[in-house]
């Protein structure tokens, strides 16, 4: 296949029922290139692909310059509301804005205090994320943000600390051990947090449903049952992201530590603490969100019988979310 095959809009350039093409589908949703778009070169995007849609493409317009478009498009706006995600809750804008974050939950010899401040940022920046990036087919009031952003912030805060006042209480580790285990907390309860974080962020797809799309993109109908395995799957993407992210560098850390350069000048320890973290996360988030596509199908079988009634295909389509 080329480099830029036939443009197809609100669709990808990469196949979608593989690994290896939702993750290249997924590079290009979170390159952080896209966070430096002007709104001119916004709007002259939207523009070209509102005339691919009406017919009236100007001559010499390319596929490159098509897919292009759509790239810079989908990373700013979002698909269900038409308007831009702030910047920093972009899924390009998630690793840049959650990198420090990431350091920060990492350092070793956390206090009491610092465990709380860094759970609540990083879940305060999850929250903020998984908001952003929902499934918006289906309006909801402000008032189910906030108490979805206060259950998920609680509960977080609640795992870490919980963890943490275990492993203090362990007086049967070494001071070694105690530390190597400390770097690891972050870990599970992250996962379990993050998995509370998306649940209560975006329940009000599980009470309201969710639109779900036919082979022409037009709604058939709103489902419950689609909302579940929407939230599912972007549960799972949750458990898996902090996987490399939060296991990975303690482990190359501790090795790292040792070296005689950074033995001797411990001011560095810091700065190549965050750049594994970096890399990490780099790799980690693409990875993740690769497990299941943006747009997943369902058997209309497996949804409503309203849903089954109402059209002819035995697929639909649906937004999973970010």
């Amino acid at each position: 296949m080329s480099e830029y095959p036939t443009f197809q809009y609100g669709k990808s350039r990469f196949d979608q029922n593989t690994f290896f093409g939702r993750f290249r589908h997924f590079l290009d949703v979170i390159d952080p290139s896209t966070l430096f778009v002007t709104e001119k070169r916004l709007q002259e995007c939207v523009k070209l692909l509102d005339r691919f849609r009406q017919g009236t493409l100007p001559p010499g317009v390319t596929d490159a310059q098509l897919w292009q478009a759509q790239k810079i498009k989908q990373a700013i706006i979002h698909p269900d509301t038409g308007e831009k995600i702030l910047m920093p809750f972009r899924m390009s804008g998630f690793i840049p804005f959650g990198t420090p974050v990431v350091v920060g939950l990492l350092l070793p010899n956390q206090t009491l205090v610092s465990t709380i401040f860094w759970q609540w940022l990083n879940q305060s920046h999850n929250a903020c994320v998984n908001y952003c990036n929902r499934n918006a087919s289906k309006p909801a009031p402000a008032s189910k943000f906030i108490q979805g952003y206060v259950g998920a912030v609680t509960s977080a805060v609640s795992i870490a600390v919980g963890l943490n006042v275990l492993i203090q209480k362990a007086r049967s580790f070494s001071p070694t051990t105690r530390l190597l285990v400390q770097r690891f907390i972050p870990f599970p309860a992250v996962a379990s947090a993050n998995v509370c974080n998306v649940v209560l962020m975006r329940h009000s797809e599980l009470s309201e449903g969710i639109s779900v799309l036919d082979n022409h993109g037009n709604v058939v109908g709103t489902s419950k049952v689609a909302a579940r395995h929407a939230l599912l799957e972007t549960a799972l993407t949750r458990v898996v992201l902090p996987m490399p992210i939060l296991v990975l560098p303690p482990m190359i850390m501790a090795g790292l530590e040792k070296l005689p350069l950074l033995q001797r000048r411990r001011r560095l320890v810091l700065p190549v603490h965050s750049l594994v973290c970096l890399a990490a996360f780099s790799l980690a988030l693409p990875l993740a969100i690769s497990l299941f596509p943006q747009m997943s199908q369902i058997d209309v079988r497996q949804l409503e019988p309203e849903i089954a009634m109402a059209t002819d295909c035995k697929i639909v389509t649906y937004n999973k979310g970010l």
